[in-house]
């Protein structure tokens, strides 16, 4: 099997394991890229060919400890896609804990705003900012998963392959209920482009891009930054992060537990505006 083959059908194997439109593009490109590097057919890399892709990596790539942690990860599922037992075992490093990047609620306040001519992109950005739902998530939403009396989005098969119910305000079902009137549509996909077919995530990240630009914020600001802003926002406001975990569809308390760092900077913030002056 050539190079191109492997990716190629590594590309299917990918789909047919439900994994989202992002880690399909990144860890195609991952194994693409180090499959020209090794310039070897699959079969016949060694153990020894990983250590010295890791090493150029860290050492003349200058890669931070996430790019590998992803390269790694993702060259495990190429190996158990073909099969090579002996290294789909590969030891990944640890994984970095950052902090996420997210937008104060002024920010996110600006971009709706910036927004609300556009019903469409309102509708996006308003389900984005009150859900925290994934873009791929978002781009697979049909009109029949919105229950438009009980404020509630249902998703389906998201990440991991599991169903979720996400509570919504009101006011993001005005919005999409504004869109689809609009449309004058009543079943499909909820999101369309101008072309009628399904929007894409990339869509969305330009979306996005756009309308955070247009208001000045200079920081990079994606879906996803919408995703750590409304969860940000949640702990800040008291949400128990048991309900985070939830609402977000983290198969593990773990992954969510990232915020409470972020928590500890507003009580910090909290406590200097606060603190007694004896």
């Amino acid at each position: 099997m050539t190079k191109e083959e492997s990716i190629e059908r590594f590309e299917r194997y990918l789909m047919g394991e439900k994994r989202s439109f992002n880690t399909i593009r990144e860890y195609k490109s991952i194994v693409k890229n180090f499959l020209n590097f090794i310039n070897k057919e699959p079969e016949k890399i060694t153990i020894d060919d990983i250590e010295k892709y890791r090493e150029y990596m860290a050492i003349e790539k200058k890669y931070s400890k996430q790019t590998i942690y992803l390269t790694m990860k993702a060259l495990q599922v190429f190996f158990k896609f073909t099969k090579r037992e002996d290294l789909s075992r590969l030891k990944a490093p640890k994984r970095s804990r950052k902090l996420p990047n997210y937008l104060n609620e002024n920010e996110m306040r600006q971009i709706l705003e910036a927004s609300k001519n556009n019903k469409r992109d309102y509708a996006i950005l308003m389900v984005l900012a009150y859900s925290g739902i994934r873009v791929s998530e978002l781009c697979s939403l049909k009109i029949e998963d919105v229950d438009f009396f009980e404020n509630v989005i249902h998703i389906r098969s998201g990440k991991g392959d599991k169903d979720r119910m996400v509570i919504v305000d009101s006011k993001v079902m005005s919005a999409i209920r504004d869109y689809l009137n609009d449309e004058k549509r009543q079943e499909g996909y909820i999101f369309i482009s101008r072309k009628r077919t399904r929007i894409t995530p990339t869509h969305v990240e330009r979306i996005v891009r756009n309308y955070a630009r247009n208001v000045g914020i200079n920081k990079k600001v994606t879906p996803h930054v919408i995703r750590h802003t409304f969860a940000t926002t949640l702990l800040r406001n008291g949400a128990d992060i048991r309900f985070i975990q939830q609402i977000l569809g983290h198969s593990s308390v773990a992954t969510t537990q990232i915020y409470t760092h972020v928590n500890d900077e507003a009580l910090r913030e909290i406590y200097e505006k606060a603190k007694p002056h004896y």
